[in-house]
């Protein structure tokens, strides 16, 4: 991020290089936060944020004399980004304002990305005030919810203030999800625990005093489940993010706050992966609370498949263990199970043992158009009955893929859409794109394109992965609320096509569709305005 001044006023810049190595939950943050300051300012792209109506050359110049400020690793001629050439016409507020709503945001996660660095003094004041804040925050705003004798405990049992939380900016931060829904109100306390021990304290102490309590993860749930709804206490799990890696069993036991992706990352490395991705930002202790599923379900299941056994505290502080790491086990009740998909409400999940699987040899992706839904729905059923194992199949409808070619500058066709991923030996791979082009074109399909090497892969997928996102372009503005339907697959057709028709027949409310049709589930993505009654 590169600061400027130009014509009395100042401006932040988002570099192109700074916007290719952000995390795509990060990118969306600071989309939401631009985005508040002026919606036409806002541009969607691979590599550029928004931009401000000034002169180019006037941005050149301010370039170079920043050039050293530049946050990027490569410096030389070659490597440099022209930055003007990523900025559309709109102006921004003051950088002190900025600071202010980006503080109000939660940019905490957009600055711990590790991809971008502030140059400004008003902002570096800014934060040192926040942070003396901070410090005084127990002091200042002690819990009204909560009696003293209660908050004295909590502080016997983490005795670490900066991770016992009070102050209304961090509670508001982590009342939140990506939901529609509100919370009622806030948690009265913030805590990040770090052991197994501590939380079975602290579920002692909420036990004696009756104090309501919320297992949060990622924050990235599109459903609610961690809105607060009666005040309480807010175990955030970021700080219990470790995990090991047994090679020999293809396993993992991992702690309730390490985020999926970097699981992978590191299982990557020894060539194996954990297939669930239920979207950018979700905590392995989150997909068990809500029996994640995502894209790879078609292949590898649920999280119900894919967990080997669990460590729980229960209300009273109980520490259950519902199995060991082997793989087969006839003892006893099945617990695993029962906690999988409890949404929190009988226990908080301290750790995990996760089954792995092999990194598929090779891989690539196929897009697939048709006139109709009801033509890419009866592919997605005889591909199935044929027993392709493809790895993911996902569905766009028309109205998705139009949102998808406003957000990401693609050119695919305004159809419904079918994306497909190949996995396993390159014969395999070979062996599946042709049976899925078959069956596709005896189901009238307009148009079959796969992947022939990494950067379609990337190009064509990248559609998909983006459409939660583009969604909002269809109606900027307004708020959106998403539907979950699963059905037998054999119905999914006569569901998705009845869904249509009664959103058509009952209102003129704009809702795009996206579904992981191969098990049967869709989503609805309604757009409306809160504040029209009628709507």
């Amino acid at each position: 991020g590169i600061n400027a001044e130009y014509g009395g006023s100042k401006f932040i810049f988002f570099t192109e290089h700074a916007c290719t190595f952000a995390s795509s939950t990060t990118q969306n943050h600071l989309r939401m936060i631009i985005g508040s300051f002026s919606r036409k300012s806002f541009t969607s792209s691979s590599t550029s944020f928004g931009r401000l109506s000034t002169n180019k050359n006037q941005l050149r110049r301010i370039n170079n004399e920043k050039q050293h400020e530049y946050s990027g690793q490569n410096t030389n001629n070659r490597q440099r980004r022209n930055y003007s050439s990523n900025f559309s016409q709109a102006s921004f507020p003051s950088i002190s304002l900025f600071s202010s709503a980006l503080a109000a945001a939660g940019v905490s996660l957009a600055l711990s990305a590790g991809f971008m660095t502030i140059y400004n003094k008003e902002l570096n004041k800014e934060e040192n005030k926040s942070k003396q804040k901070l410090d005084k925050s127990n002091e200042e705003e002690p819990s009204p919810h909560l009696p003293k004798e209660f908050i004295q405990k909590v502080k016997e049992i983490i005795k670490d203030d900066k991770r016992v939380m009070t102050d209304e900016g961090f509670r508001q931060q982590y009342s939140k999800d990506f939901s529609y829904h509100k919370s009622k109100q806030l948690p009265d306390m913030i805590i990040f625990p770090q052991t197994t021990e501590e939380i079975s304290s602290l579920m002692k102490l909420c036990t004696q005093f009756k104090v309501p309590v919320i297992a949060y993860g990622g924050g990235t749930s599109l459903e609610g489940h961690v809105l607060c709804q009666t005040g309480g206490i807010s175990l955030n799990f970021s700080q219990m993010n470790k995990f090991k890696v047994n090679l020999d069993d293809l396993d993992a036991v991992v702690q309730p706050g390490v985020l999926y992706e970097e699981l992978n990352e590191e299982l990557m490395k020894k060539g194996l992966i954990f297939p669930l991705d239920p979207g950018p930002g979700a905590t392995i202790g989150g997909m068990v609370g809500t029996s994640c599923s995502g894209t790879n379900a078609v292949r590898y299941g649920t999280m119900k498949e894919n967990v080997i056994s669990l460590e729980v505290v229960l209300a009273d502080g109980s520490v259950v263990k519902t199995g060991q790491r082997a793989r087969k086990s006839s003892a006893g009740y099945d617990l695993t199970h029962l906690f999988i998909g409890s949404e929190g409400t009988l226990g908080v999940v301290t750790s995990v043992t996760l089954r792995l699987h092999q990194k598929p040899e090779k891989s690539s992706v196929a897009v697939c158009s048709f006139t109709s839904l009801e033509q890419a729905t009866k592919s997605v059923i005889s591909i199935l009955q044929k027993g392709v194992k493809i790895g993911k199949v996902e569905l766009l409808d028309e109205l998705m893929i139009k949102a998808v070619n406003q957000y990401s500058d693609t050119h695919l066709q305004e159809l419904p859409t079918l994306f497909f991923e190949f996995s396993g030996s390159p014969v395999e791979v070979e062996e599946q794109i042709k049976m899925v082009q078959e069956i596709t074109k005896s189901n009238s399909a307009n148009h079959f394109q796969y992947a022939k090497n990494d950067e379609e892969k990337a190009d064509l997928w990248k559609a998909r992965k983006t459409a939660l996102w583009a969604t909002n372009t269809l109606r900027p503005g307004v708020d959106m609320m998403i539907t979950d339907v699963c059905v037998p697959i054999s119905r999914l057709a006569d569901c998705i096509l009845q869904t249509k028709e009664d959103i058509k027949r009952t209102s003129k409310l704009i809702a795009p569709i996206v579904g992981h049709v191969g098990d049967g589930n869709f989503h609805l993505f309604l757009l409306f305005d809160s504040k029209d009654e009628k709507e």
